[in-house]
C-alpha cells in the first residue's frame, strides 16, 4: 500500500485536515494540460426531489468516478483516491455555493437565527473497492443584522463555500451552537475518513 493518497478536491482545507491526522495527500485535479474536460457544474446539479443526504452522497460518488477515470488516464502510481463533498441544508432545502455576493447575502439572511444541517460525504477507492460514509452536523447561527451579513460577505469568505460560509473563519463570531463533527463542517470529517482509510488498508 502506498504511503500517500490522491485527494480529488480543490479545497486547501481538506488537504490541511488530512495532514492533521498524518496523511500525505497528492492532489488529483481535473483539467490539467491535455486532460479531458470535466463538467463539474453538471455533477453538482440537484435532481428534482432529491434529499440533501442523497444529493451529497451522489455527488461525492460521481466526483470519485471522475477522479478514478482521471487517475487511469494519467497512468499514475497506485494509491487510494479520496473524494468529499459538503452541502448545507435547512428544512430539506439545499444551500450550495453562492453564485455571487448577492446570493451569499440572501443565503446568510435565511440561515441567520436558525439551526441548519451540514452534510459531508466522503468516499475512498482503493484496488477496485469503494468505501463511503456520511457525516451530519448541526449548526445554529445567532440572528444577524443586514450590516453584519454585508460585512461578512464583503470579506470574500462566503464565495466558493456551501451555505456561503466557512466555519473556521469570521462567521465563527455568529455561531451560537454546533453539534457533530467540526472537521466535517469544515469539509472532511476526520473520524469517518480515518475509518474508511483503515478499511482500505491505509495506515492512519
Amino acid at each position: 500500500m502506498a504511503d500517500f493518497l490522491y485527494l480529488a478536491s480543490q479545497s486547501p482545507r481538506r488537504r490541511q485536515l488530512l495532514e492533521q491526522i498524518g496523511v500525505r495527500a497528492e492532489l488529483l485535479l481535473p483539467n490539467a494540460d491535455g486532460d479531458v474536460a470535466e463538467d463539474a457544474e453538471a455533477i453538482e446539479a440537484v435532481l428534482p426531489g432529491e434529499s440533501p443526504e442523497a444529493y451529497v452522497q451522489r455527488v461525492t460518488g460521481l466526483k470519485l468516478d471522475a477522479a478514478v477515470a482521471r487517475h487511469a488516464r494519467r497512468a499514475l502510481a497506485a494509491a487510494p483516491i479520496l473524494c468529499s463533498d459538503t452541502t448545507v441544508a435547512l428544512d430539506g432545502r439545499i444551500f450550495g455555493k453562492p453564485e455571487d455576493a448577492a446570493d451569499a447575502a440572501r443565503m446568510l439572511a435565511v440561515l441567520a437565527g436558525r439551526e441548519h444541517q451540514v452534510l459531508t460525504a466522503v468516499a475512498v477507492q482503493a484496488a477496485g473497492r469503494r468505501w463511503a460514509a456520511l457525516s451530519v452536523s448541526t449548526v445554529r447561527f445567532a440572528a444577524m443584522t443586514p450590516a453584519q451579513i454585508d460585512a461578512y460577505v464583503a470579506s470574500g469568505e462566503p464565495l466558493g463555500k456551501a451555505g456561503a460560509y466557512g466555519i473556521q473563519g469570521r462567521v465563527a463570531a455568529h455561531v451560537e451552537h454546533l453539534a457533530g463533527s467540526y472537521s466535517g463542517i469544515m469539509g472532511l470529517p476526520l473520524y469517518e475518513t480515518a475509518q474508511l482509510l483503515r478499511a482500505a488498508g491505509f495506515v492512519v
